[in-house]
């Protein structure tokens, strides 16, 4: 099979002053209004220069083509994601099912209020799935989670910890994504969290400190199917 051309999702140059500061600031909010309007088949670098109002000429000096405008949006939302749960997370003061709770909420209600432009984001992704920088962004999430299940389960294995980690960011993202889509209000997405970031930490306290058995039988019976 051969093998698709990746796109270039670098930038060209960096913005050294005010005023191309305020270009590729411009070129930005530009694309998040016509990503969110029209969505991703819609998108071209031409139209983000007619909405930013910059010559297209301009645009190019920052971003080669519209996969390097839409992965520089897509980097941004991960950026503030993280910088979200790194905060919640990391936070040592409060106890870590305090944070597990509050991290669910906090990630639902982000999904809900930029559900537009990460749905749009979610359509564009085949433009850049494939960039080294995905990669390293999946590599953070599970570094991220891993961090917080030695806390929570110190006395697991690591295998456990990457099982149950990889679990609960899976079951908090896919119904962050679910829920967005379909609340109706910020109270609707309150109670959606609460719910599931108490079904978690049940599940978590269900598994004390050594569940060891439990993923080794799934792992057994997994390999006598195969």
């Amino acid at each position: 099979m051969k093998k698709r051309k990746a796109s270039e999702i670098s930038p060209r140059k960096l913005p050294r002053q005010a005023r191309s500061a305020q270009l590729v600031e411009a070129t930005l909010e530009a694309a998040i209004r016509i990503l969110t309007r029209d969505g991703a088949q819609r998108f071209t670098a031409a139209r983000v220069a007619e909405e930013a109002g910059v010559s297209v000429g301009s645009l190019y000096q920052y971003f080669p083509n519209k996969e390097s405008i839409l992965f520089r949006l897509q980097t941004d939302e991960w950026r503030r994601t993280g910088e979200l749960l790194d905060g919640i997370m990391g936070d040592r003061t409060r106890e870590p099912e305090r944070r597990l709770r509050d991290m669910v909420v906090a990630f639902f209600r982000s999904e809900w209020e930029e559900a537009a432009l990460r749905t749009a984001l979610g359509d564009a992704a085949p433009a850049y799935r494939d960039a080294p920088e995905v990669a390293e962004h999946r590599r953070s999430g599970r570094r991220r989670s891993l961090r917080f299940m030695a806390e929570m389960l110190p006395g697991a294995t690591p295998q456990v910890r990457r099982f149950t980690g990889e679990l609960v960011m899976g079951v908090t993202s896919a119904m962050g994504k679910n829920i967005s889509e379909r609340a109706r209000s910020a109270a609707e997405v309150e109670a959606w969290g609460v719910a599931i970031g108490d079904m978690l930490c049940a599940y978590l306290r269900a598994q004390g400190h050594g569940p060891s058995d439990r993923v080794k039988s799934m792992k057994t019976r997994s390999g006598a199917g195969t």
